[in-house]
């Protein structure tokens, strides 16, 4: 890192924390905005989950891709390009005069995203280099990729409401103003690295694979798991990722090199984003649900209903990466992460139509928030710690392709399991009857909540059995060497 990037690396954080939230929030924000959209276009309650889908398609099948891209061709040139791909596609969707040009643009907003995303990060990775300013850093950075879905259904309540449903488009533009001027103002381009080569089987293999992966769990949001378009494309990517990863083995010029995941505390960090990603989408999901159809929220009140899980999410993950992570290694903390947000999950199948927000719904919401602000900004600091120079952008790629595939898969399993739960419940009594539809939709959400804590009392096992004793990597000095320009 030149003597420029440093002197101005805060301003450079500000100037990635403004992107990133930019992609993260797009994961959700179009959520609220959907029944609005839907009778604008007039397409049908089958074709507007595809509105999420394009976006999740595109964004985690390409991440890896993104990510070699920036190591291939300087992260500053990369990011900016993302920003303005992402501005363009976002005009073109708030636009949108049909329903398939609004799917288009979704799809381009996954794919510059994914040029972005690992952009982002990886120059986050390569501008901190001092342990302490990194923990920082990333317990900011982190903050933002936790709490960016719940910040995207807020910001898309009040668009929705007081506008209209295309400045949940039209908002990234801002969004992409601030991150393009500020990135070409302060970011330093690096000469294009030419010991990176592009591995063409690799990048096909493992972009068919995350497509067919993805693709295989949003089918089974519409359709049934013995569904060939949801086993069949499951197994499609399961195979291909298979071939890649033996691949990878092979090639001289290895997309994802082994080296990057087969360290221990990257390892574990690279499961606990995957496992967070699941367990976070899914309480957004369900939690939106009931606040809306249970207690008779608006899309504001719902989206501010969060904001107490967004703050204690940030708290801890501030906390978590500047004075637990140099002490006491990733190991404990993001262990007692995991139990956290496994009691605040299994806390909320406790709610009811009578529940009140204040005595009820807000302190599991903020035990949640606890948990998953100590998994989220360690595991990114950790999943990113000691990577050469020319491999951060993958590096910073795979964490996002992890955050993306859990919620692809969370919100897959917890939205079939529910729907299931409710069916079991209206065996045998009138469909018809207010009262039984609503103890059925709590008995879904109860579902949800329960195997979301599920997911997080896995994360508990792992991160014990993976993560190593002691303060290691980017928590501590002692550890891998943290990554130059």
């Amino acid at each position: 890192m030149d003597a420029r990037s440093h002197a101005r690396r805060w301003w450079i954080l500000a100037v990635i924390g403004v992107a990133q939230l930019m992609v993260v929030l797009d994961a959700t924000i179009v959520n609220i905005a959907l029944p609005s959209a839907q009778q604008d276009l007039g397409f049908s309650d089958g074709d507007r989950q595809w509105v999420i889908t394009a976006y999740a398609l595109a964004f985690g099948s390409l991440l890896l891709l993104g990510g070699r891209i920036a190591d291939l061709f300087g992260r500053k040139i990369v990011f900016l390009v993302g920003a303005v791909g992402f501005a363009a596609a976002s005009a073109l969707g708030g636009a949108a005069a049909n329903f398939e040009i609004l799917v288009t643009a979704r799809a381009f907003q996954g794919v510059f995203g994914a040029l972005l995303a690992p952009a982002a990060l990886s120059l986050l990775t390569t501008t901190f280099t001092d342990t302490k300013e990194r923990a920082k850093a990333f317990s900011v950075y982190g903050a933002i990729a936790g709490a960016g879905g719940a910040i995207g259904l807020l910001l898309g309540g009040v668009l929705t409401e007081y506008l209209d449903w295309r400045w949940t488009l039209y908002v990234n533009l801002i969004f992409a103003a601030l991150a393009f001027v500020g990135g070409a103002l302060l970011l330093t381009r690096s000469a294009r690295n030419r010991n990176v080569v592009l591995d063409v089987p690799g990048t096909l293999l493992v972009s068919a694979g995350l497509f067919s992966l993805v693709y295989g769990f949003a089918n089974a949001e519409s359709h049934d798991w013995d569904h060939a378009a949801t086993w069949g494309f499951l197994i499609a990517g399961a195979v291909l990722l298979a071939v890649f990863s033996w691949w990878q083995t092979r090639s001289a010029h290895p997309l994802l090199p082994l080296r990057v995941l087969l360290d221990r505390n990257r390892g574990a960090s690279f499961s606990a984003v995957l496992i967070s990603g699941a367990g976070m989408f899914g309480l957004f999901l369900f939690v939106t649900y009931y606040l809306q159809a249970s207690l008779g929220y608006s899309p504001v009140e719902t989206g501010l209903a969060f904001l107490p899980m967004i703050g204690a999410l940030m708290i801890t993950a501030t906390l978590a990466t500047t004075t637990l992570l140099p002490r006491l290694g990733g190991r404990p903390i993001v262990t007692a992460g995991m139990a956290l947000s496994a009691l605040g999950l299994a806390w909320l199948t406790t709610l009811d139509l009578d529940s009140t927000f204040a005595g009820h719904v807000m302190p599991p919401l903020i035990v949640a928030g606890l948990g998953m602000g100590a998994i989220i900004a360690p595991a990114m600091n950790l999943a990113t710690a000691g990577v050469a120079a020319e491999d951060a952008g993958v590096a910073s790629a795979t964490v996002n392709t992890m955050q993306q595939i859990g919620g692809s898969i969370g919100t897959a399993v917890l939205n079939t399991l529910a729907a299931s739960a409710a069916t079991d419940y209206l065996a045998g009594k009138d469909p018809r009857d207010p009262a039984v539809r609503a103890q059925a939709g709590l008995e879904s959400y109860a579902t949800a909540y329960w195997w979301s804590a599920a997911f997080f009392a896995v994360g508990v096992l792992i991160s014990v059995l993976l993560y190593r004793r002691g303060a290691t990597g980017a928590g501590h000095g002692d550890g891998a060497p943290t990554v130059h320009m």
